[in-house]
């Protein structure tokens, strides 16, 4: 009887362990809807969002050349071409070993990111979900939401560090606070200058459904 019993345990635990593998590998495999509509854009409409994209940058870049007001309205969809098309011929090595394919989505106040990440123990999908606004003039605040991989959450430490360095290497000032618990990080843009030494304010930031609305003043020196 004692043989008996230990032999249902042993089994009880060998089918809880499979039963947990099983759930974990369901849940690394979780792919957020909007990746999945964003990967699935055909190339033809991938290269026109991407030619878009670039067209915007360009004369945006154009009008902060310009002493006055300017705008810009750059939607996901064109964001999601020029991350498929041009970041990997322009910029293969911007990403770190193990991630591809970046795409995003856009609704009022709020983006998500993921990318596929693989290595040699796991494939999944990253996503991160932040809240964006304007806190002052080029200061950018980003309030950390959730990191997932798949649709297990992910500790946000490693998160941070990462922001902290990117913005390290672009030598951004950012300043850490808490809101409600979330972690928030101000990036202090440079206030960045045009030619002829104009100075270009950033003082609009709007996020609405898959676009992005972004407006300032270029002041002369």
């Amino acid at each position: 009887m004692k043989r008996k019993t230990l032999l249902l345990l042993a089994g009880g635990v060998l089918l809880a362990a499979c039963a947990a593998g099983f759930a974990l590998y369901q849940a690394l495999r979780h792919t957020p809807q909007f990746y999945r509509e964003a990967l699935a854009m055909d190339p033809a409409t991938q290269h026109r969002a991407s030619d878009q994209m670039l067209q915007r940058a360009t004369a945006l870049a154009s009008d902060l050349n310009k002493p006055g007001r300017w705008q810009a309205v750059f939607t996901a969809e064109q964001i999601n071409g020029y991350l498929a098309v041009q970041l990997p011929k322009d910029h293969p090595a911007l990403l770190p070993p193990g991630f591809h394919d970046p795409r995003i989505a856009i609704s009022p106040q709020q983006v998500a990111l993921a990318c596929r990440y693989e290595d040699t123990r796991v494939a999944c999908v990253l996503s991160l979900t932040v809240d964006v606004y304007l806190a002052g003039p080029n200061v950018i605040a980003l309030r950390i939401r959730r990191a997932r991989a798949g649709s297990i959450p992910l500790p946000l430490d490693n998160v941070l560090r990462q922001i902290s360095r990117a913005t390290e290497h672009l030598a951004w000032r950012v300043q850490w606070r808490q809101a409600e618990g979330d972690p928030v990080a101000e990036v202090h843009l440079p206030m960045p200058r045009a030619k002829d030494g104009k100075r270009i304010r950033i003082d609009s930031l709007r996020l609405g459904e898959g676009e992005i609305y972004v407006a300032g003043t270029t002041l002369n020196p």
